[in-house]
């Protein structure tokens, strides 16, 4: 299975590639995929041309072609201005319009404050439900502060084995239910015959 990670970190190194990575790692961990990643930084000036020009570069062209073959999605992006970055957002735009449909997307930040994380459900998760992604229930939010700090493991684990789930082999697996063993019929009760004096008899009674 092909598992597509694409990073909107700007500077090398970056804790938004640093997440990107811990988050492939994990889902390998549930179940064996090749992960291509995708540094959106190193493809900002063919996107802008894409933008002015309508024609996708080499390498633009590849990453929109490995996204539309991904089994599987994971999205990371800086949180600018309480939002998504430009770039991130750009890069989605000059994807086709039926090229995330029906594929589940693992979607996560990173930022200098614990309180931009609603940036998930206000921004991230909005934009992929409109893409017709199938997005993981559990988002990865990770302030300055969480590095090194409880709750961004467990955060990483869940997260990744929710998109590992909906991967295509598991979802195959989930589905190829047991024959279900055959149903002997019941024997036939036999038939309680009463005669007919015996029912006079009863009615005279009463």
């Amino acid at each position: 299975m092909k598992l597509v990670v694409v990073s909107a970190g700007l500077s090398a190194p970056s804790s938004t590639r640093l997440l990107a990575d811990r988050l492939a790692t994990a889902v390998d961990r549930h179940t064996p995929v090749d992960t291509e990643v995708i540094e959106l930084r190193d493809l900002a000036v063919e996107i802008a041309h894409n933008f002015t020009n309508g024609f996708a570069g080499k390498n633009l062209a590849a990453a929109q072609e490995a996204v539309a073959g991904a089994d599987g999605l994971i999205v990371v992006t800086p949180v600018f201005s309480a939002s998504y970055s430009g770039l991130f957002k750009s890069f989605f735009d000059v994807l086709d319009k039926d090229a995330l449909a029906g594929k589940p997307v693992l979607i996560a930040a990173t930022g200098g404050s614990a309180r931009h994380s609603l940036v998930l459900e206000h921004a991230l998760r909005p934009l992929f439900a409109y893409l017709r992604a199938v997005v993981v229930p559990t988002a990865v939010y990770a302030a300055s502060e969480d590095w090194g700090a409880e709750g961004l493991p467990e955060r990483v684990e869940r997260a990744a084995g929710e998109l590992a789930a909906l991967l295509p082999s598991a979802v195959r697996s989930a589905g190829a239910v047991a024959p279900a063993a055959p149903v002997q019929p019941a024997e036939p009760e036999e038939p309680v015959v009463v005669p007919f004096a015996e029912r006079l008899a009863a009615l005279g009674a009463a």
